[in-house]
């Protein structure tokens, strides 16, 4: 009941006309930076995100809230028309949401990806409502040990649990905290890997980063590929749009299922994408009717897309309770929350419920306002993917740039933004993660800042990681996500020679 009376004062702080106005401009960059090659949720939310400086943070949150969700349903817009995943995590929609549309099922096809979406985030924000006074309760038991515990179970979970090989799970983590490190020492006031440039005595900007990691990066993946557009031009029609919401309720167990996935992916640091795919797996091995997966089956367009925004959304939860962000995108909006003044964690529901509670609130208003608002402006956004690539290119590398240069209105950060640049090009024709990376810049800082509190309260010993229950049992869970990997590595291959022998 406290959170039922918590969430009526949150719509009170939400439903304004200015907040609106606000979700609907949200909502609309949100499809154009989706259905653009080359951006995405976080270099998006990077871009938007110098301009929110001088706003109030509660209508930041929910500009920036309200452009995520809008380019999330830009990524679905494009996977079903083009063939194209604006969102990585909108891959798996491209296996039956582009034949469904090359079939003449186009309306269809977009209706169920909204729909399923709009489901997906609304069992997200629910899981938000329900249980974040639970989870910031619970926190305000933590002091510096703690933190530290909850910091490590965040890096393990990305190795044990990540999608991407341990090893450059770890490497990609580590160069994080290698840019986490640059600039002045917090505690002794030293100088770190700033290598005579003053320009680095402030540290590294990770709004910098993602701009170059995200933006720029994907744009080199993206001319070297040589994108073309050949799209399916789609008109909505009231009419079928009212009839594929009559067919939405026969795949109820597939909605209810993958808003689980979703969920479990969210809160842990699976993600998005990770959440989609196993979705899909999931409802095709399940499904009566495996045979049309691939060919236009529209079980294959709602399975992921009711992952990818449950997860999307449910993410935000450790963000705010914990201060340990679920995706690349939470992280980035994390660090907005920490530029404004605010610190993420048990304490933030404490000293500002509105603003918590006006967040959570609008996001039952965001996706609401973003599944009309995309069904409606779908012809434009499909147009905008006909002008040819020498035109779009040029105009993203204008805006990376220019969202890079805000951050502090130095040159010099035109420099970084085109090394991250080439780093993120880098991770993807290498196949690394980019997310541990943010996920250490975030919280690199906060986690070293723990753990030398941690070895001054116990003067040096690391016995203080296993003095209590709770971070004891942080710290189990955290070596058994770190070591998993290696372990069932090494399990299999002592399995093997066993098989073998037994064989001949």
């Amino acid at each position: 009941m406290e959170n039922f009376a918590s969430l009526l004062h949150g719509f009170g702080v939400a439903l304004t006309t200015y907040h609106v106005i606000l979700m609907m401009v949200g909502v609309l960059l949100g499809i154009l930076v989706g259905v653009l090659p080359g951006l995405g949720a976080p270099n998006g939310v990077s871009l938007l995100l110098p301009l929110t400086f001088t706003m109030d943070p509660v209508a930041a949150i929910i500009l920036l809230t309200s452009m995520y969700w809008g380019a999330l349903f830009g990524g679905s817009t494009t996977s079903i028309l083009f063939n194209i995943p604006g969102e990585p995590s909108s891959v798996a929609t491209t296996f039956d949401g582009y034949p469904m549309a090359r079939q003449g099922q186009a309306t269809q096809a977009l209706t169920l990806a909204f729909l399923s979406a709009g489901f997906g985030a609304l069992v997200g924000v629910i899981l938000i409502t329900v249980l974040s006074t639970w989870v910031a309760n619970f926190a305000l038991r933590f002091s510096s040990p703690e933190y530290f515990a909850v910091y490590f179970l965040a890096f393990a979970s990305f190795v044990g649990l990540g999608a991407a090989s341990p090893f450059k799970t770890v490497v990609s983590m580590g160069l994080g905290f290698a840019f986490a490190a640059v600039g002045m020492d917090t505690v002794s006031g030293g100088l770190r890997l700033t290598y005579g440039f003053n320009e680095l005595l402030s540290g590294i900007s990770f709004l910098i980063a993602v701009i170059g990691l995200f933006g720029l990066g994907e744009l080199m993946i993206t001319m070297e590929e040589g994108l073309r557009f050949d799209g399916i031009r789609a008109r909505v029609k009231v009419r079928d749009v009212l009839k594929t919401i009559a067919t939405l309720p026969r795949y109820w167990v597939t909605l209810l299922r993958s808003a689980a996935i979703g969920c479990w992916m969210g809160i842990t640091p699976g993600g998005p994408t990770a959440a989609s795919f196993m979705s899909y797996g999931l409802a095709k091995r399940l499904s009566r009717r495996k045979e049309g997966f691939g060919k236009g089956e529209p079980e294959g367009v709602v399975a992921p897309e009711t992952a990818d925004h449950a997860a999307g959304s449910s993410a935000i939860l450790p963000m705010l309770a914990l201060g340990v962000p679920g995706s690349a995108t939470a992280a980035v909006m994390m660090g907005g929350l920490m530029i404004w003044g605010l610190n993420p964690g048990p304490m933030l529901f404490i000293e500002r419920p509105d603003f918590v509670w006006g967040l959570i609130a609008s996001m039952y208003l965001g996706n609401i306002v973003a599944v009309l608002m995309v069904l409606a402006t779908i012809p434009l956004f499909a147009s905008i993917l006909r002008i040819p690539f020498a035109i779009i290119g040029p105009v993203i590398v204008v805006v990376c740039f220019i969202g890079a240069y805000t951050v502090a209105g130095r040159p010099f950060d035109l420099w970084l933004a085109l090394a991250f640049g080439v780093v993120g090009y880098l991770f993807k024709k290498l196949d690394y993660p980019i997310a541990p990376l943010v996920l250490a810049m975030v919280l690199g800082d906060k986690a070293e800042d723990a753990f030398r509190q941690s070895m001054i309260m116990s003067r040096g010993s690391l016995s203080i990681f296993w003095s209590n229950g709770l971070v004891t049992t942080l710290m189990l869970i955290g070596l058994a996500l770190a070591l998993g990997p290696v372990l069932s590595t090494l399990f299999g291959r002592l399995v093997k020679p066993k098989a073998s022998s037994a064989v001949a």
